[in-house]
């Protein structure tokens, strides 16, 4: 696998040659500042590639050029959003970058409700509490319906929890799940959020499943033609949220989007800490299944916890097994080559890394510092290395 590392541009604090440091090769990264739906112009796009270039590095994917709502709802000027993001993918394959990596989650992006859970070790992880969401759905945004979505027992521990929050804890919490993130399109007041949550209630989850189809029976031919490959990131969370329709949560959602769209040129994210948060997903077993489509992948870890909770592991310590999923995945490789074909190296980031040591105090994107992110790339490349080594027969383990 390639290693690569995600970079969000030039106001990132970890910058380009840090990741040269890192040891990755390749660089992730998207046009940030042009993501509100238009087309991305292709002088743009080679300016950000010359950048990464002059580094020393290479851009391997771009993730993500944004799928506005309108797209998503089928709705407002989805016409006109579409074509644009036709014009971006051939701006990022006529440049050279053609792998795309993107998502259909409706409304969020990754969804977390804590960005600096305290670890055992000292450092920080980002976390998702089910009591926390159930507090902000249930007694803050006062969803309709929402009581149907949380059983008993979680009702009564959110309830306690809302009692127990101040002002700037409601304030923090909200900031944290509506409106943060730095990839996002645009971000939502409390009034918006319940605004498009209601669209979404009326579309249902098999309307948001067919307007996906939809969308990708349109950008997957274009993709084709310039050869350029599209690859859709799962649902983060990997289950329901807000009561907001999931249609990239389980191995099957992943079926039934192969068979809609049969075109090569759509294909997959593995991300094993997106998936992986789903106990019903089998990760290795994905990897097999999935390998011949998966363009790019995500390697991190999470820890579950029986209520569904859970906190983002360390890479090799979660509920995940990696050293299966890197293995199948090395194996998909090692037919891609005999079969010649020209994807054979699949370009792979650590994900979402531990705060540790010095970034501790930094302002830093959440799950995006350094060091952490430089610890786990180093342990999954010794697997890589390890997997590589015993199947050359130079190690017996």
């Amino acid at each position: 696998m390639q290693e690569t590392w995600r970079w969000f541009g030039p106001d990132d604090a970890v910058q380009l040659p840090h990741v040269l440091q890192a040891g990755a090769s390749g660089v992730v990264s998207a046009l940030h500042h042009l993501n509100q739906g238009q087309a991305w112009p292709e002088d743009e796009v080679l300016k950000r590639k010359q950048q990464i270039e002059d580094a020393g590095l290479v851009w391997s994917v771009v993730e993500s050029i944004a799928v506005a709502e309108d797209i998503k709802t089928r709705s407002g000027d989805f016409r006109q959003r579409i074509d644009q993001y036709k014009d971006s993918i051939r701006a990022c394959a006529r440049a050279g970058v053609k792998t795309i990596c993107y998502n259909f989650m409706a409304i969020t992006d990754w969804t977390r409700t804590d960005l600096m859970y305290r670890l055992p070790s000292g450092g920080y992880a980002l976390r998702f509490d089910f009591t926390d969401i159930a507090a902000y759905d249930l007694f803050i945004l006062k969803r309709p319906g929402a009581e149907a979505d949380h059983p008993p027992q979680r009702r009564a521990a959110a309830e306690a929890r809302f009692k127990a929050m101040s002002e700037s804890d409601i304030a923090s919490l909200e900031s944290i799940l509506i409106d943060w993130l730095p990839a996002r399109e645009f971000v939502y007041d409390r009034k918006g959020f319940q605004k498009m949550l209601d669209v979404y209630n009326d579309i249902g989850l098999e309307g948001v499943r067919s307007n996906m189809f939809a969308f990708l029976n349109e950008i997957a031919p274009v993709a084709a033609e310039e050869g350029a490959r599209l690859c859709i990131h799962p649902d983060d969370p990997a289950f329901p949220i807000f009561g907001m329709p999931r249609v990239m949560s389980t191995a099957d959602d992943v079926r039934k989007l192969f068979k809609a769209v049969p075109d090569e040129a759509s294909g997959l994210t593995l991300c094993t800490g997106a998936f992986g948060c789903n106990p019903d997903n089998d990760l290795p077993a994905m990897a097999r299944e999935f390998g011949p489509r998966v363009h790019f992948v995500h390697l991190r870890n999470t820890t579950r916890e029986p209520d569904g909770s859970f906190h983002e592991a360390e890479h090799l310590a979660g509920d995940t097994d990696l050293i299966a999923v890197i293995a199948n995945i090395l194996t998909e490789e090692s037919c891609r080559a005999s079969q010649g074909r020209a994807d054979a190296v699949i370009p792979m980031r650590p994900d979402h890394g531990h705060l540790l040591i010095d970034d501790i105090g930094k302002k830093v994107n959440p799950g995006y510092s350094c060091i952490g992110r430089l610890k786990g790339l180093a342990e999954l490349r010794g697997v890589m290395r390890t997997v590589e080594a015993a199947r050359a027969g130079r190690i017996a383990i």
